[in-house]
């Protein structure tokens, strides 16, 4: 992938934020990223693995998990 320079100033003061401020600025950057037209830069590298796993699940099913399994398991890795 692509190496993208960012301003080092810009992530001190993202590091400095507290979590909440933080997961507020991941909201917009998703809310952002969601609303543009700009296609997703995915490496070959990453696009190979997306498409090997899709066939591997598609051959063996019982490999994927629910949604209610996949947040059971993050349940309980939170210790609820």
């Amino acid at each position: 992938m692509t190496q993208v320079q960012v301003d080092q100033a810009l992530l001190q003061k993202l590091d400095a934020l507290p979590i909440s401020q933080k997961l507020h600025v991941i909201d917009k950057l998703w809310e952002d990223i969601e609303a543009s037209d700009e296609p997703l830069p995915i490496s070959a590298e990453v696009l190979g693995v997306a498409k090997r796993r899709l066939v591997e699940m598609e051959s063996d099913p019982s490999l994927c998990l629910t949604s209610e399994e996949l947040w059971q398991r993050v349940d309980e890795a939170r210790g609820k």
